[in-house]
């Protein structure tokens, strides 16, 4: 198929939430020009297409399809699978928010649809493109931390903390099966496994419910969640993910220990990294002389300029349009790793049902990352 240019592309939005305006600015930012914006409605597309600025509002899905190259789908978690299948159906490129589908089996569907389809599918697990992540990713490969030994993660947040606080993804028909985990927890892990350069392959998980209702609604779904893991090298480790937890706003960390060192990623304090040794611990600063090539690279302002979640967000985008484009950006996350988060979410989801350790070593998810 033809490959647009990125100043060529067309973008469509399928949502009208805050996610949609991040994607409506991130697009923009790599230099597309965003046509188009379909809501749940008619009425709900023309307003969506006011609050982001754009001039077309369409009726139909296929009326947004007609007047694109790639689609962003936005809309509530429930509804990814069939947005994103029809899109690959019209040979489209898409970015898809995560969850890519509600389960596994869905998702898997979808990554092979893509592969089928030659084209560019991308999850936007994002916190991969803090270039301070990607210098801690190379202090684990490159052998500064050794052996890898410990693994500890947590992504905490407060917004759901009181009994009246309550959101579309409390309801399980829209948000699916997960609530905490899906949203939050799948980036954790993706961070992880990216990081750590190996996979996870055995969890042990409980779930935790602050409030049997929010709203008037009887609450099925986690607000906080905490795991215990197992690395293919045979580190271990535990994971925590909250939004009840108070004064926690956005608080993701991963650290990562080693029979050499130890390596401490914060994004609430993303322009550094912490270095742990025996004879001493030091803080490595995001500038540009001691970072390896691929962190340089997404550093886009100068050491002592700070960055943050939105310049994370637009290198995404703008490395999804360089694949588009015909490019090879490294570290892209792709529909195959929008699986893995949802094998690792339904194991978390399965693990706390059945009170036991779940097996996620399994290659069902290594087919499509070979073909992708």
């Amino acid at each position: 198929m033809n490959h647009p240019s990125t100043a060529q592309l067309k973008a469509g939005i399928i949502g009208g939430g805050f996610m949609a305006r991040i994607h409506t600015q991130a697009s923009r930012a790599a230099g597309a020009d965003v046509v188009s914006a379909l809501s749940s409605r008619p009425e709900r597309s023309v307003r969506a297409a006011t609050d982001l600025g754009i001039h077309h509002a369409a009726a139909t899905l296929e009326e947004l399809l007609d007047r694109v190259d790639v689609v962003h789908v936005c809309s509530p978690n429930a509804t990814h699978a069939g947005f994103v299948r029809a899109v690959l159906e019209a040979g489209k490129h898409v970015v898809c928010e995560k969850p890519l589908a509600i389960a596994p089996e869905e998702a898997s569907g979808l990554a092979e649809l893509a592969a089928r389809a030659g084209v560019t599918a991308t999850v936007p697990f994002i916190y991969r493109f803090h270039p301070m992540a990607r210098q801690a990713r190379h202090q684990a490969a490159g052998g500064g931390i050794g052996r890898l030994l410990t693994v500890r993660g947590n992504y905490l947040q407060d917004w759901m903390l009181l009994e009246d606080d309550t959101d579309w993804r409390v309801d399980p028909t829209a948000g699916g099966p997960s609530r905490a985990f899906a949203d939050i927890g799948s980036h954790l892990v993706d961070l992880l496994e990216f990081v750590a350069g190996e996979r996870i392959v055995r969890v042990n998980a409980r779930l935790g419910i602050a409030h049997p209702t929010r709203g008037g609604q009887s609450v099925e779904t986690e607000d906080a969640a905490v795991c215990l893991v197992e690395m293919e090298g045979g580190a271990i480790g535990s994971l925590m993910v909250s939004q009840v937890n108070a004064g926690r706003k956005n608080s993701l960390s991963l650290e990562l220990g080693g029979t050499a060192g130890s390596v401490l990623f914060d994004q609430e304090h993303p322009d550094e990294l912490w270095l742990g040794g025996r004879a001493g611990s030091t803080v490595l600063a995001r500038d540009a002389p001691s970072l390896v090539e691929d962190a340089v690279r997404l550093s886009v302002v100068p050491a002592g300029h700070p960055m943050g979640y939105l310049d994370a967000f637009n290198a995404f985008v703008a490395d999804t349009y360089d694949r588009i484009g015909g490019g090879a950006p490294a570290g892209l996350p792709t529909f195959a790793d929008g699986l893995r988060a949802s094998i690792l979410t339904a194991a978390v989801l399965e693990s706390s049902r059945s009170n036991s350790w779940v097996d996620v070593s399994s290659a069902s998810d290594r087919t499509v990352q070979h073909i992708l």
